[in-house]
């Protein structure tokens, strides 16, 4: 068998960069080996603090979500307003998103099903599905009944890990499964609390091929009659890796090392033990081995910049090198991550990957 099926992770996922010009129905256009037409579009400005703002083309160009607040869907048509063949267009009003001059902005892309979705009925609620299945990426909606339910996730195999997002309700969470918390009890927020299972979002039921669970009456993810959407990711070998590892609190010499089976193109991370932020790092920000310019996926603040040189991209996996806080690093902490592949540390014909 292939050591991968994708070996051009472009295909798939990209990150795009970008310096505002203020031009309303700017189109930016991907640089990748393949065309690329995104169907989830997650953009920040780099510079200014400002939100995250998602959008994809399930919901449509018109609303957003922001991952650093518990907001529902908001209205704003100039954002992104179209996804492309190859890249999407974005508006502006003078605000400082998403092409105000003067500000750098990035915005990562991934594929699921160019905009086209089908009723599922696997599980016990009928959701409204997208799904790549090639690539592990799926775009799910759903209305919540307020019972236990199972809902359809359209990815053929179990995800490893889910983002639900209540869409009608202003103060509901951001609420995650990982593959690697400690059971299928416990969940994280887009926010910087540990891991918990005080609430049980996922009714004690690992996904499977076909639905994901959850529990009754949580306003983030089942409240009766409101509207829910869910990211879902599968693990696709030489293309992404979601999965742990444990700090040892060492400096840059004995800190650990992540092997993902290919060099990477995005990582982000959470430590499930600790009281932390997210983190998020990309290879169009950080072109070289030395990977320092973080964001939060769970605050506005701008990039960190480089007070930290954090992580080595590697051609099999990323490498840390700063124990700093121990966000990422702290001594017998569990640290979670999703990664996305520039290239498989080996080709579908044996071909290994250069080093960065």
């Amino acid at each position: 068998m292939a050591y991968t099926n994708i070996d051009d992770p472009s295909a798939h996922f990209q990150t795009l960069l970008w310096t505002g010009n203020d031009v309303d129905g700017r189109a930016l256009t991907n640089d990748g080996n393949s065309d690329l037409q995104p169907d989830l579009v997650w953009l920040k400005n780099r510079n200014v603090g400002y939100n995250h703002f998602l959008q994809d083309s399930s919901r449509g160009t018109s609303v957003y979500l922001s991952s650093n607040t518990t907001t529902g869907d908001t209205t704003w048509t100039n954002l992104v307003e179209s996804f492309d063949t190859n890249g999407f267009t974005v508006g502006d009003d003078g605000s400082q998103v998403p092409n105000h001059t003067g500000n750098t902005f990035v915005g990562w892309q991934w594929k699921a099903n160019g905009g086209t979705t089908a009723s599922n009925s696997d599980g016990s609620i009928t959701s409204t599905v997208q799904a790549n299945q090639d690539a592990g990426f799926s775009i799910v909606q759903y209305t919540g009944t307020g019972s236990a339910a199972t809902i359809g996730h359209g990815l053929g195999v179990a995800p490893a890990m889910y983002i639900v997002k209540n869409r009608d309700q202003t103060g509901t969470n951001w609420t995650i499964f990982h593959k690697n918390l400690t059971s299928n009890a416990y969940s994280l927020y887009f926010n910087t609390a540990a891991q918990s299972n005080s609430v049980g979002y996922w009714n004690g039921t690992s996904p499977t091929s076909t639905v994901f669970s959850i529990k009754n009456t949580s306003g983030d993810v089942n409240t009766n009659t409101e509207d829910y959407v869910a990211y879902c990711f599968a693990e696709k070998q030489g293309y992404s890796k979601f999965g742990k590892y444990v700090g040892n609190g060492s400096t840059d010499g004995n800190a650990p090392f992540v092997y993902t089976g290919f060099k990477p193109a995005f990582v982000m991370i959470k430590n499930a033990s600790a009281s932390t932020n997210w983190y998020m790092w990309d290879n169009k920000r950080n072109p070289y081995n030395v990977v320092n310019n973080g964001l939060n996926a769970n605050t506005s603040n701008a990039t960190q910049g480089t007070a930290y040189d954090t992580l080595d991209f590697l051609s099999n996996g990323f490498k840390i090198r700063d124990y700093a806080d121990g966000t990422w690093n702290g001594s017998g902490n569990t640290i979670i991550y999703m990664a996305f592949a520039e290239s498989s540390f080996v080709s579908s014909q044996g071909i290994p990957t250069t080093a960065r």
